[in-house]
């Protein structure tokens, strides 16, 4: 039906907009599913790195498994920091229609909220055993999208108002696609 990928740094708020958008359209009578890149990572291919290939190949296999789910009538919230504009290309392209919505937040915002640790590990001493070496957005590449379908500046918008304006934008381009 719909591929949304919501791209942006760690702790930027794909997850938690992928969550209640999923919720209000549910209540809508929309069938939703949300592929998490971090839960997918862990339960399906804990194999693959945090190399720049293997970040790559998982949004690959997140973009396989959103084919699948649409081709059912779905809508599909991928919610990963998907950091590589030729994956989200390619995506894409393998899902015409498809949207990419990018969940804008700064970094000081991000390292103030740090909801996993990872911004306060990446600034650790380079010998420091719990040393992140390879944070995206940080140390490690994240291309910001050249034309996203919507931004949304999570670091200036409440949870609700950008849940409120990804619904909108969910919604309009449903209505687009009936016509």
């Amino acid at each position: 039906m719909l591929l949304v990928q919501l791209t942006g740094l760690s702790g930027a708020g794909k997850t938690t907009l992928a969550n209640r958008v999923s919720a209000c359209l549910t209540t809508l009578g929309y069938e939703v599913e949300i592929l998490d890149g971090d839960q997918y990572r862990q339960n399906l291919w804990p194999e693959l790195t945090f190399s720049d290939r293997d970040r790559r190949e998982n949004i690959r296999r997140l973009g396989y498994l959103a084919q699948r789910f649409t081709r059912v009538g779905c809508i599909v919230l991928i919610a990963a920091i998907n950091p590589f504009e030729a994956v989200r290309t390619e995506i894409r392209d393998n899902n015409p229609g498809s949207m990419v919505v990018y969940i804008d937040c700064d970094l000081n915002t991000l390292r103030q909220r740090d909801t996993k640790g990872l911004y306060a590990r990446a600034a650790l001493p380079a010998d420091h055993p719990d040393k992140l070496t390879n944070l995206t957005g940080v140390n490690a590449p994240y291309e910001r999208p050249q034309h996203p379908d919507l931004t949304l500046k999570t670091d200036y918008n409440t949870e609700d108002e950008s849940t409120e304006h990804l619904l909108d934008f969910v919604l309009n381009c449903l209505t687009s696609k009936q016509l």
